[in-house]
């Protein structure tokens, strides 16, 4: 139970910040397999159905979860913090445990393989799942019936700086590959100015002699909160993966927005591709209001899933033996 305030305060930081400090996740690793081999040998002894319950819950954490999480992390689907939540998770939790809450005895749902990591998983993507329609519902609520309505919502310009998650419009109407925010920070640090500046006089800063002799560091894109290195939600390539020194590229004169010198001296601005980077800034420099995809914060959904799992246990298979299908 040590897990829930930590994973709740992580889960505050990622709707604050979409960062989570990398410490947090070295000491839960650590108890997460002490616990995992503790509860490995205490099972064994025990024999009979309990030895079995925990080698199909070992089995189901090692070979489907923490694999799963690994893969959600590679291909994009959420970042490094999501993936080690649901590790250590996996590791903690193999088996169902069991509370008295005074008459009462938790979880009260439990599924036939008896893995709970699996419960927090399937929990987990049932609570995102309901990220899209929430944000149907209070689009529609605002008079706002678009195709876009369940995947993002209007922002003020001004607003763009400190919101997270991915322009949906170019020069051509919607696109799901727009402008990442954490890259147009990035830029923004880079170029040492701000969004009001470009919108000022966007003709002087579409011209890549404008940019700086000397850009500043751009980090990583994290809104500034005064806080300390963190292992970023959506864990980013290495800004410079080369390890190199910046580079001084010429600036061409077709070179917009010094898009091009940007990305070759940052290296890698979350997948942002120049053309893109470009046609984000149009927008936002010439636009009072602009769709944003808002993105999930997902160690929210993992905690709930948790809370959940923890109290009632596999909404899934609760579901299920409702409707008499289990």
């Amino acid at each position: 139970m040590l897990c829930v305030p930590v994973l709740a305060w992580a889960a505050h930081r990622d709707v604050r910040t979409r960062r989570v400090p990398a410490r947090t996740w070295t000491p839960l690793f650590a108890l997460a397999a002490v616990l995992f081999v503790w509860d490995g040998i205490a099972s064994y002894f025990a024999g009979g159905l309990t030895w079995a319950y925990f080698l199909v819950g070992a089995a189901i954490s090692l070979l489907l979860v923490i694999p799963a999480a690994y893969g959600f992390w590679r291909f994009g689907a959420f970042g490094g913090a999501d993936a080690k939540a649901l590790i250590v998770l996996a590791l903690l939790f193999p088996t169902y445990p069991t509370y008295e809450i005074g008459p009462y005895l938790v979880p009260v749902v439990a599924t036939p393989t008896g893995a709970f990591a699996l419960t927090i998983l399937a929990n987990t993507v049932l609570v995102g799942a309901c990220y899209p329609l929430v944000l149907a519902v209070r689009n529609a609520l605002s008079g706002r019936l678009t195709a876009l309505m369940v995947v993002g919502r209007p922002v003020h310009w001004s607003d763009a700086e400190r919101t997270h998650g991915r322009v949906l419009e170019d020069g051509e109407g919607f696109t799901r590959s727009g402008l990442d925010l954490d890259a147009l920070r990035m830029y923004l640090r880079w170029r040492g100015t701000t969004l009001s500046a470009l919108r000022e006089d966007p003709a002087r800063f579409r011209d890549p002699g404008s940019l700086p002799a000397e850009p500043a560091p751009a980090g990583d894109g994290a809104i500034a909160d005064g806080g300390e290195q963190t292992d970023g939600l959506r864990s980013p390539s290495d800004l410079r993966p080369d390890g190199g020194e910046r580079t001084n590229p010429s600036r061409r004169n077709e070179d917009e927005w010094g898009a091009e010198a940007f990305l070759a001296d940052v290296g890698s601005a979350y997948g942002t591709t120049a053309e893109g980077l470009r046609e984000g800034l149009d927008v936002l420099t010439t636009r009072e209001t602009v769709w944003i995809s808002p993105g999930i914060p997902f160690l929210v959904p993992i905690l709930v899933g948790l809370l959940v799992a923890l109290v009632y246990g596999d909404v899934l298979t609760g579901a299920l033996r409702i409707v008499g299908v289990v």
